[in-house]
């Protein structure tokens, strides 16, 4: 199918021009700036950019929508390329690693009836990581799932991603489930996971009314859960820490960018809040070498002193806060993560079309029930789950999964 426009066209109606058009459509695609420094645009049913598809018809408005939000993502790459610059002059850039915790042991006397103490070690080894994000903003993780888990994971994903591919190719109005605020960007995607058994090929029977089992022998997604979130769960103290067991699950996805993605300009995932709203994973299911475009953190960025600089709209400091922040990439192993408070400034690097690969990270986050109201950042986790999964449901779940349980998920369709 012919693209909207030829590689000829320029961009020679101004914005004001644009708008006008736009506004003789009733049904006119919307687009915003989320802070994530991807530009959205909301799709209706003809329109699916990420997958290539498109109506064989046009308006004038949609070729200048489609003119105007190109022209929008190019002003967004060369702003990306300038820090990238910025950030590779700057000399405190360096690997994110691991912090050396050191837990102290309990004081005699401290326990009950002033024997040793009852402190569990896991708990306190939370704690300490707790207290490096607070800190910095950011905090590596190492082994936090198998290295064989990961792999049947990143396997599940991939599967994942085929289907719903084939099931957006035949209604294009199914995106928005699919995919999440990354739906638009050139090879890259975040892939809004379902807990069913079967994930989406569960779902693609139940909507065919097929009897047939879609049941696999295996539950990647429900194991690395459990690694992570079960009862002993190697993530489950810090986010007890952080969030109680009454934090609700505001993303469940996975972060999916091939060969020639391009980079991301620096941003916070969402506005600035005095108490941090939502706290992030980005989990390896492969390693992530620096061509496959790892995340970067500024640390401690995660203040309103910082966000001040970032969103005053002076070019000069907010280079300057560039320049002089410590930036720590996220080079990582299989199976290690990184835990960030959303609001930190970082963003993805590109994975390189020569020498990069297909890099696939698990991706969830819990919000602080202390705050409310809305969070000016719409999670990428499937509509089904908006709101209504904590914590607690997850860690019951799993231990229901423990006892039996195939399909723990499975009255949550």
């Amino acid at each position: 199918m012919a693209p909207i426009c030829s590689p000829a066209c320029t961009f020679t109606a101004s914005c004001l021009a644009i708008i006008s058009l736009l506004s003789l459509n009733d049904h006119a695609e919307s687009f915003s700036t989320p802070t994530n420094g991807c530009l959205q645009k909301t799709l209706p049913s003809r329109h699916h950019r990420h997958l290539g598809i498109c109506t064989p018809l046009f308006s004038t408005s949609s070729a200048a929508r489609d003119l105007l939000y190109q022209d929008q993502q190019n002003a967004l790459l060369r702003r990306a390329l300038h820090e990238q610059d910025l950030l590779s002059r700057n000399e405190q850039t360096s690997e994110l690693v691991s912090p050396r915790l050191k837990i102290r042991p309990p004081k005699a006397g401290t326990g009950f009836g002033g024997g040793a103490s009852t402190v569990d070690p896991a708990a306190g080894m939370a704690a300490a990581r707790v207290k490096v994000l607070c800190d910095e903003g950011v905090v590596r993780i190492d082994n936090v799932l198998t290295a064989s888990t990961a792999d049947d994971l990143r396997e599940y994903v991939l599967d994942q991603q085929r289907i719903a591919l084939e099931e957006t190719e035949r209604d294009v109005s199914t995106s928005r489930t699919f995919y999440g605020v990354e739906n638009r960007r050139k090879h890259r995607c975040d892939l809004q996971l379902s807990l069913l058994r079967g994930g989406f090929s569960a779902l693609r029977a139940e909507s065919s009314d097929d009897d047939d089992d879609v049941g696999a022998s295996t539950f990647a997604l429900a194991d690395a859960l459990q690694e992570l979130l079960g009862e002993d769960g190697t993530l489950r103290h810090v986010y007890e820490n952080l969030v109680t067991t009454g934090g609700e699950l505001y993303e469940l996805a996975a972060v999916i960018t091939d060969p020639g993605s391009n980079r991301q300009t620096v941003h916070p995932d969402l506005p600035y809040q005095a108490k941090a709203p939502l706290y992030v994973i980005f989990l390896a299911l492969q390693d992530v070498t620096e061509d496959m475009g790892p995340t970067s953190f500024l640390l401690r960025t995660h203040t309103s002193k910082a966000n001040a600089i970032f969103t005053s709209g002076d070019m000069d400091k907010k280079d300057d806060q560039l320049l002089k922040s410590k930036c720590r990439l996220s080079t990582l192993k299989k199976g290690d993560c990184v835990l960030f408070d959303a609001r930190i400034l970082h963003c993805g690097n590109a994975n390189d079309e020569t020498n990069g690969g297909t890099r696939v990270l698990f991706n969830f986050s819990f919000r602080n029930p202390k705050v409310a109201g809305s969070l000016g950042y719409k999670g990428s986790i499937r509509p089904e789950y908006e709101g209504l999964l904590s914590l607690k449901d997850i860690g019951d779940a799993m231990s229901a999964y423990a006892l039996g349980d195939e399909n723990p998920f499975g009255k949550r369709k």
